[in-house]
């Protein structure tokens, strides 16, 4: 027996790296709950185990008396005086009252109560390891599935990775490796609990800090981030130093930091902007490739109407207006963005056009033009339709029809035989 307990402490301080008092002092409790099925109801009974040797042995604290009445609670005084020789009645005396065989007996049953014990220490070392390291990024291997949640092998420990903290977009097989954000550890009910995540946006942020050492060391300092797992993420940049690009630093040559943070985030889109303290500046760098127009602010709700042209409305949304949304989460500012109106030209406008755009065609004086149009003639085609009597009933024009006409006909003949030459060469 002694052999074999000596072997499973062994075994306990090395593969889970539990100090050899603490797995002893598990036993010795333990062991208690055996001893009293194997010694009976005896009075103040523990258990002693000598760490080197392994041996059990159970100790029962009795009282003196003259006669002994219960033997569980009390010994005699000639066989107290044998154990303690100034023992008196009524003294206390701790006496051994290991039974024969008691080594196997207690292993049977402490067996179960031991396992709950050491577990129960070993999660007390989890804890005060790891309680100070929430915020690191760890690697670990898919080890089990829990209905919906990932058990994540850290090494020594286990972790869970929750669906809430899952990348919609990802599948984990058995197997995989994974680089995780330690969110937080918390004390659940079977014990302290390593939350891992995947989704957080301190996860980018983690990875940037390995990843750009100007963001390691402080010279770029990341102002805020948002983003939408498995998808995008916007990143605001920025730094003191005016001889650093914060945004080229985080790309690298060639794009190969981020592309090695993109690779880790399954391809997921991160846009790298420069933050500015003046707001529509920062809006403005957040939504490029968009060129706002115009903005109209609301500082006491932090609320901004952001005006872009037409053409680039859905790009300044983004599908399922994710763009706008980010935009928002990254600014700190509620975004309704809208497309610029574009100005109506007015009756005056679109007369004056129509009269030069005619005079330059037909080759006539404005006024002869501004007569036409006000007659609904806006074009040649216009005045071949309407005929030579049409424009004699024009008092102004009656001389001239004639000349009218075949000047218009002119220019629609040009343009039936434009295409046809335009082809041919």
């Amino acid at each position: 027996m002694n052999h074999e307990f000596l072997a499973v402490l062994e075994y306990w301080e090395r593969e889970k790296g539990l100090s050899r008092e603490t797995v002893v002092a598990a036993v010795n409790e333990a062991l208690i709950s055996a001893a009293k099925r194997a010694v009976g109801p005896a009075r103040g009974l523990r258990c002693n185990i000598d760490p080197k040797t392994g041996a059990i042995k159970a100790f029962a604290k009795l009282i003196v008396t003259e006669k002994v009445v219960s033997k569980h609670d009390q010994i005699s005084l000639f066989d107290a005086r044998r154990i303690k020789p100034d023992a008196q009645v009524g003294d206390e005396v701790e006496v051994e009252v290991t039974p024969a065989g008691f080594g196997r007996i207690a292993a049977q049953c402490a067996k179960q109560a031991l396992l709950q014990h050491v577990r129960r220490a070993e999660k007390a070392k989890i804890f005060e390891e790891f309680r100070d390291r929430v915020g690191d990024v760890v690697s670990g291997v898919v080890r089990r599935f829990e209905r919906s949640d990932v058990i994540i092998d850290l090494g020594r420990y286990e972790a869970l990775l929750p669906y809430r903290e899952r990348v919609p977009s990802e599948e984990y097989q058995i197997g995989d490796r994974l680089r995780c954000y330690v969110k937080a550890v918390e004390n659940g009910p079977h014990g302290p609990e390593i939350i891992l995540s995947r989704s957080d946006p301190n996860f980018v942020l983690k990875l940037f800090q390995l990843e750009v050492n100007e963001v390691h060391d402080g010279t770029i300092e990341i102002k805020a981030i948002a983003r939408d797992p498995g998808f995008r993420t916007k990143l605001a940049v920025w730094t003191r130093d005016p001889k650093v690009d914060p945004v080229g630093a985080c790309v690298g040559v060639r794009g190969q930091r981020v592309k090695n943070i993109v690779r880790e985030l399954n391809n997921e889109k991160v846009d790298i902007v420069r933050w500015s303290p003046n707001i529509t500046e920062f809006v403005t760098n957040a939504l490029a490739p968009v060129k706002p127009r115009a903005f109209e602010l609301d500082e006491a709700n932090k609320r901004m109407r952001v005006l872009v042209p037409e053409e680039q409305l859905s790009l300044a949304i983004g599908k399922r207006g994710q763009n706008a949304r980010l935009t928002s989460r990254l600014t700190g500012w509620h975004l309704d963005i809208e497309a610029e109106p574009t100005p109506k030209e007015g009756f005056d406008e679109q007369f004056a056009k129509a009269v030069d755009a005619l005079a330059t065609e037909l080759g006539v004086m404005p006024e002869v033009a501004t007569l036409l149009v006000r007659n609904g003639l806006t074009s040649a085609e216009s005045i071949v339709q309407a005929g030579e009597a049409y424009l004699k009933d024009i008092p102004e024009l009656s001389d001239s029809a004639g000349e009218l006409l075949r000047a218009a006909q002119d220019v629609v003949a040009r343009r039936t035989a434009q295409p046809q030459g335009t082809a041919s060469a």
